[in-house]
């Protein structure tokens, strides 16, 4: 976890300095944005001056990282306020969001996934398939519209628009069942398939047979000797899944009205507000990166064999 998450530490400091390049090749000019077309040169160059715009790029590089560590990333242009504030008062809403969306789809992908391994060949298995390719053919946001209109719009079933009451954990749960289905829908077919391939491999294997021939029962065999092997694939893509869903977390953020890192970044890149969209940025890649390692340690976990790799 040491050798993790150090990698994790140079992924996100590389990953962070090639974005925060590109933000700044975005056209248009803060300053302008900020003050609006009637600003003069000179209050339009006192901006710049602030925000370090007119420094070489190595030289803002350098003062962003400096102040991040000092743990200052920076005045948000608009309201004044700490970006770390402004991002971390966004960022609960869109990690119950993910989590939601992860576990509804786990929930539902490895069981389809085990059965239509152990079915394999048979209607169901031929079923399950078609309801998995489905899923991952349809894009979140079309998923998101189509939830919408069908749960909110067209029956009344729940809430289209916003997180709810504060303090009312009910109320707040039935405004996120819609965007947390159209962020997982997809996932359940990606599970799902993935999960079925590994298990069918495994249920062929010499150890499976050899646990089958001392007599133990299926559930046995499969519960506690195929699953906890085939599903190793399955925790690595999840934990690249919740990084990966922060992207699309953005078009239920929109869609449904909710605030969430992502909502924020895109609405901080449309007004080059350039320290919103790094604080935002900064956030999104070390959840990825994180993520990701958090993966590696579980599989390491479920299977000794990956202990000392590298």
């Amino acid at each position: 976890m040491i050798r993790r998450l150090s990698l994790a530490a140079v992924i996100a400091v590389v990953a962070v300095s090639a974005l925060y390049g590109m933000i700044h090749m975005v056209p248009g000019d803060p300053a302008s944005v900020v003050l609006g077309p009637r600003a003069t040169p000179e209050m339009k160059a006192a901006i710049r001056d602030q925000l370090g715009l007119d420094d070489p790029f190595p030289v803002q590089l350098a003062h962003f990282f400096g102040n991040l560590l000092r743990g200052d990333l920076g005045t948000d242009i608009f309201t004044g306020r700490p970006v770390v504030q402004v991002v971390f008062e966004q960022l609960p809403y869109t990690i119950l969001l993910i989590v939601s969306a992860i576990a509804w789809a786990a929930a539902v992908g490895i069981p389809l996934g085990c059965v239509s391994a152990l079915l394999r060949g048979s209607r169901v298995d031929r079923i399950a398939g078609i309801v998995s390719v489905t899923c991952i053919a349809m894009p979140s946001f079309v998923v998101a519209l189509a939830a919408q209109y069908f749960g909110a719009v067209r029956f009344g079933l729940l809430p289209a628009l916003g997180v709810g009451e504060p303090g009312d954990l009910l109320d707040q749960l039935r405004h996120l069942v819609l965007p947390a289905f159209a962020l997982g829908l997809g996932w359940v077919g990606y599970i799902a398939r993935l999960l079925r391939a590994s298990m069918v491999e495994q249920l062929g294997s010499g150890y499976v047979r050899t646990a089958r021939a001392f007599g133990l029962s299926e559930g046995a065999v499969v519960g506690r000797y195929a699953l906890p092997v085939a599903i190793l694939p399955t925790v690595t893509i999840l934990g690249a899944g919740i990084g990966g869903m922060l992207s699309s977390a953005l078009f239920a953020e929109i869609v449904f009205a909710r605030p969430g890192i992502g909502k924020l970044t895109f609405d901080a890149v449309s007004t080059r507000n350039y320290p919103v969209v790094m604080g935002g940025v900064l956030v999104s890649t070390v959840f990825f990166v994180l993520s990701t390692a958090v993966a590696d340690g579980i599989n390491a976990l479920l299977d000794p064999r990956l202990r000392g790799a590298r």
